[in-house]
């Protein structure tokens, strides 16, 4: 959506109702409760989902016992400068290292937050490349960061560092860069985790 002559930004979130459930999670679920069709005074609807299915955020709880839940979180982790980058298969520690030269030569403060665009795998290797850099933030287009077979031991790294994980992002329209992003989950007291609506901001004049 282009909001004027310099400024646009891109909506990177999945729609909840259609979106992508980690296999073994319950789907969001919609139940009308009043309807102004059949006579009501107003549309009302409740949802029903896991905090994990679509754009959501992984709190340190999620696989902490003693972990920080989502209410604990600092958002200064969700909103700021971030990079995209593209990357197809796993991810390295030889392209978690070009990942992040790329984010400090074209803007230094989005290294702190890296965003991959692609079928992007994170290895144990490249997260700890991304977990000694103290990044705030890593976010996916897929529905766990690591295998999906296996994804505990780099859950385990990134969580362990204090990287918060944003998954299930839609970055098939965004170019590589860095942007301003803005992903703030809601505020679930006690959470492991949180649905978002994440968005990227490009300030660039065209």
């Amino acid at each position: 959506m282009r909001a004027n002559d310099q400024m646009q930004i891109y909506d990177i979130s999945q729609e909840v109702f259609g979106c992508s459930v980690f296999p073994g999670d319950p789907s969001p679920e919609k139940k009308i409760l009043m309807s102004i069709k059949d006579g009501a005074v107003c549309n009302l609807s409740e949802l029903k989902m896991c905090n994990h299915n679509g754009t959501h955020v992984d709190a340190p709880f999620h696989f902490y016992e003693d972990g920080k839940t989502i209410d604990q979180l600092e958002l200064d982790r969700f909103i700021g400068y971030a990079y995209v980058a593209e990357h197809t298969g796993d991810i390295s520690a030889d392209d978690a290292r070009r990942i992040l030269k790329a984010a400090k030569e074209c803007e230094p403060a989005s290294v702190e937050r890296i965003l991959v665009k692609g079928k992007a795998v994170v290895t144990k290797e490249a997260a700890e490349v991304f977990a000694k850099e103290q990044i705030k933030l890593y976010g996916n287009e897929s529905q766990t960061v690591g295998p999906e077979d296996a994804p505990k031991d780099v859950h385990l790294i990134m969580l362990g560092a204090k990287i918060v994980l944003l998954e299930g992002i839609r970055l098939a329209e965004v170019p590589e860069g860095a942007y301003i992003l803005h992903a703030a989950p809601l505020n679930l007291g006690g959470a492991d985790g949180a649905p978002c609506r994440a968005t990227l901001m490009d300030l660039r004049r065209d």
